[in-house]
């Protein structure tokens, strides 16, 4: 049995989030198809990093076995098959057949994009917001997040974590274009952390909460006190990093 992954992006407003949902339309059902039709036999996938309906990758991972050695150019039969809003970039195989997408990445960067200025072109690609937002607020809110490793009070409910501790290793505003983006990058995020982070920042921003507010956002523990309003086709997952030679491409 070999296992092989697939590195593939997509357009998540066109699925209802990443996971399988049995025949809801997602991500992972769509690969799942396409690949148990061209190998002639029933294939399931493991995601690498779980998106919501509406947030875009850029990169994720699935991981899959077959028996013996892919003798196709999968890649190419996958894109055949595949929507228009998902793609498949690269095909691997793993030098580990225990080698798990999700479990091995050792580093996550996700990015949330916002614009001022109506542009037809940024519809469902980035967040309208055409409100003032202080920019040395935003910067110092996302230092803040760097000092902490508990982020309960960014976990949404019902989502069975086992811990809430992630370590982040970077946290940062800055200004593509007419955009202002946030980038965030750790070993591992909890269910809609990232949206809360961006909408929570954005509030003291607005000058509706102050920068200890925040902190105490942060430090008590309560996603009730978090902010998720934020939607998610302003969100991509960008980056997913595993340790040298786990993977090679084919």
């Amino acid at each position: 049995m070999s296992r092989y992954v697939l590195e593939v992006m997509y357009d998540g407003t066109r699925f209802h989030g990443s996971q399988i949902q049995g025949n809801t339309p997602t991500v992972q059902l769509s690969i799942n198809n396409a690949l148990s039709t061209i190998l002639r036999a029933p294939i399931q996938t493991f995601g690498a990093s779980r998106t919501d309906e509406g947030v875009h990758a850029l990169c994720n991972y699935y991981h899959f076995d077959v028996e013996g050695e892919l003798n196709m150019d999968l890649r190419y039969k996958c894109n055949a098959l595949l929507p228009d809003s998902l793609a498949v970039k690269t095909l691997y195989i793993a030098n580990d057949p225990e080698f798990n997408s999700r479990f091995d990445a050792i580093r996550r960067q996700y990015r949330y994009r916002i614009y001022a200025r109506k542009n037809p072109f940024l519809h469902n690609k980035a967040l309208f917001f055409p409100f003032s937002l202080d920019r040395g607020i935003l910067d110092k809110a996302a230092a803040i997040i760097k000092e902490y490793t508990q982020f309960e009070s960014f976990s949404k409910r019902n989502a069975q974590s086992k811990t809430f501790d992630c370590t982040i290793y970077q946290s940062y505003w800055e200004q593509v274009g007419e955009e202002m983006h946030y980038v965030v990058e750790g070993n591992r995020f909890l269910r809609g952390m990232v949206r809360g982070l961006v909408a929570t920042q954005i509030h003291a921003a607005r000058g509706k909460s102050s920068l200890e507010d925040f902190r105490k956002t942060i430090e008590v523990r309560d996603c009730t006190k978090a902010l998720f309003d934020v939607a998610g086709h302003g969100l991509y997952l960008e980056r997913i990093v595993y340790k040298e030679g786990a993977l090679m491409e084919i």
